[in-house]
């Protein structure tokens, strides 16, 4: 129970409402304010983050003076970055203040995320009568859509240099937000602002000094964070493009030197030698000399040149390489099983200068084998010496090749593909590996030199399968689920693979169907049946998961339950579509009309049921009235409507009474003669889910405030201290007031 303060001024304005000769209703809006008083907003910063998201979310308190009519309105609106109400935005609307003691209250709004300005204003406004006050006080508003650091760069590829130098103007750009076009821009140089001119999201850069911006958000600005790092630019106008000459050779053997010098050289600049990358300890000249018999000479060499007024910056790599040095390549597999009379081929490749080969097994030369490739015929571990010509001369030997003659073959075979039994409903096996198994157990991986040297004959269950002579064989139906294994020949070796079982699922599909979705009660008959033939099937109806029925074609449902059938196909189950048996809902029937069907005699009242298939209307003689989904009423009584969902019916009891016309009583004597003693409201008002009856006492406190009411006011323990007291009442429905005035109780 609220108590308001105010109580003459509530009481005119109640009584003028009342009052039906009063003049129309007046209102005066007050200027919006932040709400909390001085603890309220100086400025809106919305978008940063707090934990469960961009934060933007803000009260103002909106107050008037006057009465608001039943249909007002209440509406907060923003101007422009200007403070002009043309194109004003609505952030929030009130239907539900009218009547509200005293009259003020805060509303929660948002602004819009293009918000972006320093002079915004409030509008405060009414609908029902018309009224409007803006805001004393502009406010800077800003929704801040970037609220962590940026990066700045000259490519604009998101990496942050330290520094940049050039011998022109450079353009240096934030690189890591969306749309940066959207924002203003705050550039500092050195830590001073530079011109407001230079606003976007680039700038053009023609003096040296350390750069950094960040996102102009006006007296938000420092609220969202979004420092850039800092760039240092060096604008200098010589010391660009050095490099190194090129030099006469960059193969060097032991004992053979190479000077590399500086294209470019001036007596103020300071030189720094690098060799992959890595500082060369005293080489600050502007040339440098390679010595070919040092250990790990060969590589990548740059220098550096630094100095005032120029360019800090590192030379395009001279790569020098040892001609000592070169690549020998195995070009066959490390594994190579060899049969009889079936030699096969080792061969490798070299950069060396003029090679000579020669051919070792087991460690031992092989005499004659001096080329890039032989044959062999026999086991062993081979390789091949690699001898270089020039004046760097050397020898690099090549990788093993370990060859074996078997004594057996291991045939591995699998699924080509992820497999599940009674899953998929195709699959394809497939030679997965072959295994060369030595005279010691040992085995090599000869799959890729042998898959297509075999033959191969495919076997179900025992039984060679006709044409299934490839290395591979697809499986699409399940007369073909068994056990599998290949036969594989190659010259005198005959091989069996291991067996892997399929068992495929049938790609036929099973549909069931139900005479009804409704289970209305224990005497309701739902047949649920397939046009799948399964007389000669194993099946099983399931509800629920659990199986019911294993031996009748139809279904005969006795209980609500999710229904499905199985049917063991090759011992896989085919399972069907699942139907839903629900039971009935009486809920699902409803009627336009709460409680009594209430009318004035000598009129009319119709009444529309809604969610059956059919519906039937009796009168207290079982008579059929009607046998549509309406009822018009004539006269008092009690009716039955019987509707229909599917096959199951709902019954719902109306009793139909004439309106009472008396009016709203002003006058209660509430002394307990039973006569009078109570506030009884006509039955178009009282007992009604839909009607709200409010009930205030001379000093506007609200004493009642309730639907359905019972005409059951004053409750017996109430005391009325005065002999004559008034109090105030107002009937009313979602959208409008029904009715309103004085109570007066005599004691």
């Amino acid at each position: 129970m609220k108590t308001n303060l105010r109580i003459p001024r509530l009481l005119s304005l109640m009584l003028f409402a009342v009052m039906s000769y009063q003049a129309s209703a007046q209102i005066a809006m007050l200027p919006p304010v932040p709400a909390g008083g001085s603890a309220g907003f100086t400025k809106i910063c919305a978008g940063i983050d707090n934990g469960s998201g961009p934060f933007n979310s803000y009260d103002v308190t909106i107050s008037w003076a006057g009465t608001a009519n039943a249909d007002n309105e209440f509406i907060l609106e923003l101007s422009d970055a200007n403070g002009d109400f043309t194109n004003a935005i609505a952030l929030g609307r009130v239907t539900n203040q009218n009547t509200a003691n005293p009259k003020t209250f805060d509303l929660n709004f948002s602004i819009p995320t293009d918000s972006q300005g320093q002079a915004y204003k409030f509008r405060a406004k009414s609908t029902s009568p018309v009224n409007e006050a803006e805001s004393d006080n502009a406010y800077p508003i800003y929704y801040m859509g970037v609220t962590s650091n940026m990066n700045i760069s000259e490519l604009g590829d998101g990496v942050p240099p330290g520094d940049v130098c050039a011998d022109t103007d450079v353009t240096l750009q934030v690189d890591n937000i969306s749309d940066p076009e959207n924002y203003n821009y705050l550039w500092f140089k050195s830590g001073d602002p530079t011109p407001l001119s230079e606003r976007g999201h680039t700038l053009n850069v023609t003096s040296s000094g350390m750069y950094y911006t960040a996102i102009d958000y006006g007296d938000c600005s420092f609220n969202a964070g979004t420092d850039s790092n800092i760039v240092t630019v060096t604008i200098a106008a010589a010391g660009v493009g050095v490099g190194i000459n090129t030099p006469s050779v960059t193969a060097l053997c032991a004992g053979e030197t190479e000077t590399l010098t500086i294209d470019t050289t001036d007596p103020t600049w300071n030189y720094q030698w690098y060799k992959d990358g890595l500082t060369i300890l005293g080489a600050t000249a502007t040339s440098f000399s390679v010595n070919g018999s040092s250990s790990g000479f060969a590589g990548d060499y740059q220098v550096e040149v630094s100095g005032g007024g120029v360019c800090t910056q590192l030379s395009a790599a001279v790569t020098m390489t040892n001609s000592g040095l070169f690549t020998v390549t195995r070009n066959n597999p490390d594994n190579i099983v060899v049969l009889p009379s079936q030699p096969e081929t080792l061969t490798v490749s070299t950069t060396a200068n003029a090679p000579t080969y020669q051919w070792y097994r087991n460690g031992t030369i092989l005499a004659g084998a001096t080329n890039s490739t032989f044959d062999i015929t026999e086991d062993g571990t081979y390789y091949c010496a690699v001898i270089s010509s020039g004046a760097c001369s050397s020898t690099i030997n090549s990788e093993n090749t370990v060859a074996i003659v078997p004594s057996s073959f291991e045939i591995v075979v699998d699924y080509d593909s992820s497999y599940t039994a009674c899953e998929n409903t195709s699959v394809a096996l497939e030679i997965a590996m072959i295994n060369a198994v030595a005279s010691d157990g040992s085995t090599s991986d000869v799959t890729a030199q042998l898959e297509n040297a075999f033959a191969y004959q495919w076997q179900l269950e025992g039984a060679n399968i006709s044409g299934a002579t490839s290395s591979n064989i697809s499986l699409t139906n399940t007369t073909e689920n068994g056990d599998y294994l290949v036969n594989a020949t190659l010259g005198s070796y005959n091989e069996a693979s291991n067996m892997i079982p399929v068992q495929l699922l049938t790609n036929e599909t099973v549909t069931i169907s139900s005479t009804s979705a409704t289970y209305c009660n224990s005497s309701d008959t739902i047949t649920i049946s397939t046009s799948t033939d399964l007389s000669l099937e194993s099946f099983s109806w399931e509800r629920d998961g659990t199986s019911v029925n294993t031996s009748d074609p139809n279904l005969i449902v006795s209980e609500p339950g999710t229904y499905r059938l199985v049917i063991d196909k090759d011992g896989c189950p085919l399972i069907s579509n699942e139907i839903a048996i629900t039971p009935l809902d009486p809920n699902l029937i409803t009627l336009d009309v709460d409680g009594e069907v209430v009318f004035p005699e000598g009129s009319t009242k119709t009444v529309t049921a809604n969610g059956g298939n059919a519906y039937q209307w009796f009168d207290e003689g079982n008579n059929l009235l009607s046998s549509t989904d309406q009822l018009t009423f004539t006269e008092e009584g009690n009716f039955t409507l019987i509707a229909n969902i599917n096959n199951c019916e709902i019954t719902r009891q109306l009793t139909a009474v004439y309106l009472e016309l008396f009016n709203v009583p002003n006058v209660i004597t509430p002394n307990g003669d039973g006569t009078n003693d109570q506030w009884v409201i006509p039955n178009s008002y009282s007992n009604k889910s839909d009607i709200t009856v409010i009930i205030y006492d001379n000093k506007g406190v609200e004493l009642v405030n309730e639907t359905s009411y019972a005409n059951n006011w004053p409750q017996s323990s109430m005391s009325f201290p005065n002999q004559n007291m008034v109090f105030y009442y107002v009937i009313k429905s979602a959208s409008e007031t029904l009715k309103q005035g004085t109570i007066t109780v005599i004691r």
